[in-house]
């Protein structure tokens, strides 16, 4: 067993640090202020927002079959995370509702979820000068999702 010093230390990306540095630290259950909450989706996040108690997000897709891509992928980062959002599931749209039930707040693990999420989701490798890979089309029997 380690001694206790040993214990503490964790290895953190140093950009993550950076980012995270003008919010005051909390544990992983701590819950955030409603304030703390806006702020910092205005901040980080800002196509998400606060409402009943949930931070939210709509994605909206082309159809179905793009739907059930983005319920996939948001669940495969759900689970990796063991960190559960609800989903409202429709023809052309999917909505993240995130919030720590055991916390019964908006915690760092609701953040660092949808950080995840969007920037999975929002991923256009087309967009990215130089990329190696070129993106979906411009043409709509290819596009899946409506990037913001």
């Amino acid at each position: 067993m380690l001694c206790g010093a040993a214990q503490k230390i964790k290895h953190v990306n140093p950009a993550e640090e950076t980012d995270m540095s003008q919010w005051r630290k909390k544990t992983p259950d701590e819950t955030y202020t409603v304030d703390e909450v806006e702020a910092r989706l205005k901040a980080e996040l800002p196509k998400w927002f606060l409402e009943d108690g949930w931070i939210r997000r709509k994605y909206k897709t082309g159809g179905w079959k793009g739907t059930l891509m983005v319920v996939n992928t948001v669940g495969h980062l759900a689970e990796a995370a063991w960190h559960h959002p609800d989903l409202t599931v429709s023809f052309a749209f999917v909505t993240v509702k995130l919030m720590n039930h055991a916390a019964k707040g908006i915690t760092d693990k609701d953040f660092a979820l949808a950080a995840k999420i969007e920037e999975v989701l929002m991923w256009q490798p087309g967009a990215v000068e130089g990329s190696a890979l070129e993106g979906t089309p411009d043409d709509p029997r290819f596009k899946y999702i409506k990037y913001d």
